[in-house]
């Protein structure tokens, strides 16, 4: 379909379909909050998902949310994280 912008599987997928939607966007639009899995945002890091698995374990990485089993992080919650851990 012309001017129909289709997400990609993983990260930047993800990133694509979001820039879309906030493009779409007016004043009055409302957003969502988007979660990311352990492997999207292990890609997002550049960082192996098993740091991921060691932080939660330590209760020294990104605020994370547990929903039965699955593990699901914030979007914002993980870039205020990083803005927190900032250096120089």
């Amino acid at each position: 379909m012309p001017g129909r912008i289709r997400a990609r599987r993983g990260i930047g997928g993800l990133f694509t379909a979001l820039a879309a939607h906030l493009l779409r966007m007016d004043a009055t639009t409302q957003i969502t909050q988007t979660f990311l899995t352990q492997r999207e945002l292990s890609e997002l890091l550049r960082m192996p998902e098993r740091t991921l698995e060691d932080w939660r374990l330590m209760q020294t990485g990104p605020p994370y949310i547990k929903l039965g089993r699955l593990v699901r992080y914030d979007v914002q919650d993980v870039l205020t994280w990083v803005r927190e851990h900032r250096h120089g």
